[in-house]
């Protein structure tokens, strides 16, 4: 089974940053992809961002939406146990009391939604752009409480990937799972991701860095 590669580090040393984000690239894409279309994008300091690098460019052979097999499975799981390994590090690194965000584009969006499914709910967030579960809903898979974890999720009519039904699917799995969650349908929009939701992933950014959780402000 191919061993994953070294991560791409961007923003400020952990231990001098307010927040920690481990964000997943997408399948044939890298972590220089993602500092240019997602990360690079980000206004928000203080972030200490680990951009972890798949073998291949691809986290797992099939299409999110396939039937699990044992191959997937073994892959899904390399893969998640790979992230997990950076996750220690990069807390470890930088303190395990800092808020962390976990989240990633497309096929990385989707492994970042198994990995809290898999392992549970942490201190900060989770933001899926164009993302959903792996394997069909009859499949057996990890559903842990993810005890109000803020989660940002987004799809499009247009996507090829990711079809509204997955993207609908994620919302009720990731609402029974007990997340905190905003969803966002994009009309239209190609497999990219807008400025819109690279917003979002600033003001979750900005709130945990001020010492506020996502989705709470009050309006004045």
């Amino acid at each position: 089974m191919a061993t994953h590669g070294e991560p791409l580090t961007f923003g400020v040393a952990p231990a001098e940053a307010d927040v920690l984000c481990v964000f997943v690239h997408g399948r044939t894409q890298s972590p220089e992809d993602m500092v240019e279309q997602v990360v690079g994008r980000l206004s928000v300091r203080g972030v200490s961002f680990c951009l972890p690098r798949a073998a291949g460019n691809t986290w797992y052979g099939a299409r999110a939406t396939d039937a699990l097999t044992d191959s997937t499975r073994a892959e899904l799981h390399a893969s998640l146990e790979y992230v997990e390994g950076l996750v220690g590090a990069l807390r470890q690194a930088g303190g395990v009391e800092k808020p962390l965000i976990i989240g990633g584009f497309s096929q990385g969006a989707c492994l970042s939604l198994e990995y809290a499914m898999a392992f549970g709910s942490w201190n900060g967030a989770m933001v899926n752009l164009t993302g959903c579960r792996v394997g069909h809903a009859g499949d057996e898979r990890a559903a842990l409480d993810l005890d109000g974890l803020p989660v940002y999720l987004t799809g499009s009519d247009q996507d090829p990937w990711i079809p509204v039904s997955a993207f609908a699917e994620a919302s009720e799995a990731l609402g029974r799972s007990r997340a905190r969650l905003r969803c966002e349908l994009f009309p239209g929009r190609a497999h990219q991701a807008s400025d819109m939701e690279v917003a979002a992933l600033d003001a979750m950014l900005r709130d945990l860095a001020e010492g506020s959780r996502p989705f709470r402000r009050v309006a004045a």
